[in-house]
């Protein structure tokens, strides 16, 4: 129950911030921001509803703890399946965004470097965290509250 009241609240700010839900897996909620119209801001419209997302966790305090993995990029998006139709995202983008997410830490916001430029930031203003990622060697990450 607290996880479906907690989902809604996540839905209710998908429209706040104009992001696009596109599917819950488990305990895992996955957004994506400039689908499937192009958003000049969505960099900006991702954080946002990250920074919202952990907000209203700890607000709640229910003892969940999140970690939310954000990366920018191309993306391929549509319908798949014959007999129930789902909207979906995949590609190298989903990929990173979900490993920044799984090797994360709980109540921050793993982004990528792209995503660190995407939002104008200068890399002081992000803790940096160089680590091994599944798949693509070491890289330098950046946590944000």
């Amino acid at each position: 129950r607290q996880l479906a009241e907690l989902f809604e609240s996540f839905d209710d700010l998908t429209e706040v911030h104009g992001v696009e839900k596109i599917k819950t897996i488990g305990d895992a909620y996955m957004v994506a921001a400039g689908i499937p119209h192009p958003k000049a801001d969505h960099a900006h419209a991702a954080m946002g509803f990250a920074r919202d997302v952990l907000r209203i966790t700890r607000d709640a305090d229910h003892g969940l703890r999140l970690r939310i993995g954000v990366h920018t990029g191309p993306v391929i998006a549509g319908l798949v399946g014959r007999k129930r139709f789902v909207y979906d995202v995949w590609g190298e983008t989903v990929n990173l965004a979900s490993r920044l997410e799984s090797t994360g830490f709980e109540g921050r916001i793993q982004i990528s470097e792209q995503m660190l430029r995407a939002l104008g930031l200068a890399p002081h203003h992000a803790e940096p965290r160089e680590h091994e990622v599944k798949g693509l060697g070491r890289m330098t990450t950046f946590l944000i509250d």
